[in-house]
């Protein structure tokens, strides 16, 4: 998405974006994308996944200059590497975000873990906490934080049923923030190989509903995106760990001859995030260039 020539309708918005630690990944494409739309933006990587990944690590420096040459006029960028199993790194990450330009309006929770994975009958419980503490346990844990950012805490935990209080008066007229969740394609098809992630992002996608009620009484919109198959460099023929053959046969499958690239979820994530985009709001949304239907 590129902002025509004095338009940019995230002028003034501060984003933060997690998981942008490699220039072919989705994080880095929607940094880029609020960049390009005027928003200052905070990043969190974490390099020792993708070091672990066949396709390897990206120069964080590299990263980090590519995006800073996107900003627009009066635009500021910050960084911040986190490992986001532990919940202690949480608040400082927001807070750091927020610290960047003195507010915070966008959260998009695009890190994930990958690999080491493996059927229903290579679980553990230490594979199924691992891919619920990066992939589930964290997002939630921002989400309440940028919640907690921009709104008073309520004096009593919820019962079920129960609203949290907050003026509802504002969710009809501007959005005081946007989160974004990412999830995946476990709701079209089966994932072999994946349960643990597969279930991780299926509890994102389950609760979405439930969340973004909760958050509207906020005035904050959450949507959920789940950007389909995206050549990430896991798909590319230099980078990925699976058989070329059966990448041509998927790619031969899809509707426009090829998967999605970084940019297709990214456009998607910045529409939403402008005042356009605010009439979506609780919805897992799938961006897959028709993947799914083929």
């Amino acid at each position: 998405m590129t902002a025509s020539p004095g338009t940019l309708p995230l002028r003034g918005r501060t984003a933060l974006v997690t998981g942008v630690s490699r220039r072919r990944g989705i994080g880095f494409a929607v940094a880029r994308t609020f960049a390009r739309l005027g928003a200052s933006v905070f990043i969190h990587h974490y390099g020792p996944h993708d070091e672990d990944q066949p396709w390897g690590a990206d120069d964080l420096s590299d990263v980090v200059n590519a995006l800073r040459a996107e900003l627009t006029e009066g635009a500021r960028l910050g960084e911040m590497s986190a490992d986001l199993r532990d919940p202690g790194r949480i608040r400082p990450l927001i807070d750091a975000a927020s610290e960047l330009t003195g507010s915070l309006d966008i959260l998009v929770c695009n890190h994930a873990r990958s690999g080491g994975d493996g059927s229903i009958l290579d679980m553990t419980p230490e594979a199924l906490d691992a891919f619920w503490q990066t992939n589930t346990r964290s997002t939630l844990l921002l989400t309440r934080a940028f919640a907690l950012l921009k709104a008073d805490a309520p004096t009593a935990p919820a019962r079920p049923g129960e609203r949290i209080p907050g003026d509802r008066e504002r969710r009809f007229t501007a959005p005081t923030g946007r989160v974004f969740w990412m999830t995946s394609g476990q709701g079209h098809g089966p994932m072999r190989g994946e349960v643990a992630y597969a279930t991780s992002k299926a509890a994102l996608a389950g609760v979405t509903a439930t969340v973004a009620a909760e958050l509207l009484e906020l005035g904050i919109v959450l949507n959920t995106v789940n950007p389909g198959p995206v050549d990430t460099g896991y798909l590319s023929p230099d980078a990925t760990d699976r058989p070329l053959g059966q990448i041509q046969e998927l790619i031969d499958g899809t509707p426009f001859g090829r998967f999605g690239a970084p940019s297709d979820p990214a456009n998607l994530i910045g529409w939403l995030a402008t005042d356009d985009g605010a009439w979506i709001v609780g919805q897992v949304l799938t961006s897959d260039g028709g993947f799914y239907l083929a």
